[in-house]
């Protein structure tokens, strides 16, 4: 049996945010599989045999919602690129975070620190490509306009170093969606640790830090940006563990969440005024506490929900998370739905949490 927390006072007001606008200007889920072909390579770097990689589920043969197909994701720091596969449309060359003249995308990171410095970074992917065959006076580049793509890509502000020797993340996430389907079209999420864990078997901790993520829709085209505060406790005493998992128990909250459009404009206002009469923010999320939540190798899944001010539920989804290192850090992805009169809405965000001053 679970219950719902919508609100306590372990983790209300964890992951206040600095205030500003945190972009640098230049129905649940099949469970993510577990796939180690799936990760996230990293300048060529894979994660260690001690690491863990989850990746979104595809759906059923009938690909109704385009689930779990964004595959081969790598990234390279030498030029700030993102690459995909799998995805049709996304352009013939890597996602970048400045356009083909070289000039800084409009919004390039999410969630600032307290340096300024954004946390994770955005990239887009291609607006066009060549068909060499088609160049006419009209056309004279051949141009082949793309569908809209935005990936988020984070890492961890901890290291270790790489069997080559390199200091690498411990803990990476990346998210790709669309808005170029009248649905949620096709896309995909990758959490990961990169290296080993070290699961206490007493005390509690509690972890702190951002997310950020992709907002697309069900029923209409488009897509927008979202940023939030993470934070949760996990009691590593109980509940008992079982054959299949360790009985840790997990609660949270999801606070201070906000939406921008693609050109970086903030439009949380707008957005919540949609939700309801006397909404004026986007509802705070609350866990489902219960057992079996985390298995054996430090991977956790449970439900979250969010409610109106009058208690009306609004949205349901799923909290995914991997615990790193000395249990210092925490990395995964959430997805939530809601729905409306006209449209199904869903919010993607990945997080990475922090221990202390981990972050």
């Amino acid at each position: 049996m679970k219950h719902k927390f919508l609100s306590l006072a372990l983790v209300a007001g964890l992951a206040a945010c600095s205030g500003g606008n945190p972009f640098d200007e230049v129905d649940t889920e099949t469970p993510p599989e577990a796939d180690t072909g799936n990760a996230i390579i990293r300048n060529g770097i894979s994660p260690s045999a001690a690491g863990l990689v989850r990746a979104e589920a595809r759906d059923g043969v009938d690909t109704e919602q385009g689930n779990g197909f964004a595959t081969g994701i790598t990234y390279n720091s030498a030029d700030d690129t993102f690459s995909v596969d799998n995805l049709a449309f996304d352009g013939d060359r890597a996602y970048s975070r400045v356009d083909q003249n070289g000039n800084p995308n409009v919004v390039t990171s999410l969630s600032f620190d307290g340096r300024g410095v954004g946390r994770f970074g955005v990239y887009e992917g291609p607006r066009t490509a060549v068909d060499p065959r088609s160049i006419t006076a009209t056309n004279p580049t051949g141009e082949v306009r793309q569908f809209v793509y935005r990936a988020i890509y984070g890492v961890s502000n901890n290291s270790y170093q790489a069997a080559n020797g390199e200091a690498a993340p411990t803990t990476q996430f990346a998210i790709v969606r669309t808005g170029s389907y009248e649905d949620y079209g096709f896309g995909g999420f990758i959490y990961q640790r990169d290296t080993d864990v070290a699961l206490p078997s007493r005390g509690q901790a509690v972890f702190t830090g951002q997310a950020a993520g992709l907002r697309d829709f069900g029923a209409q085209s488009g897509l927008q940006y979202t940023t939030s505060d993470v934070g949760i406790v996990i009691d590593f005493d109980d509940f008992n563990s079982t054959d299949s998992s360790i009985g840790n128990a997990v609660v949270g909250s999801i606070t201070n969440r906000q939406v921008f459009d693609l050109e970086g404009n903030n439009i949380t206002a707008s957005v919540a005024a949609g939700i309801g009469d006397d909404v004026t923010s986007i509802p705070d999320v609350g866990f489902e506490g219960g057992p079996g939540v985390f298995d054996n190798e430090g991977a956790a899944e449970t439900s979250i929900f969010s409610q109106l001010p009058d208690g009306t539920p609004y949205e349901t989804g799923t909290f995914y998370a991997i615990v790193s290192g000395d249990a210092d850090e925490v990395v995964g992805v959430f997805v939530l739905e809601s729905s409306n009169s006209d449209t199904t809405i869903r919010d993607t965000s990945g997080f990475i949490v922090y221990r202390g001053t981990g972050g």
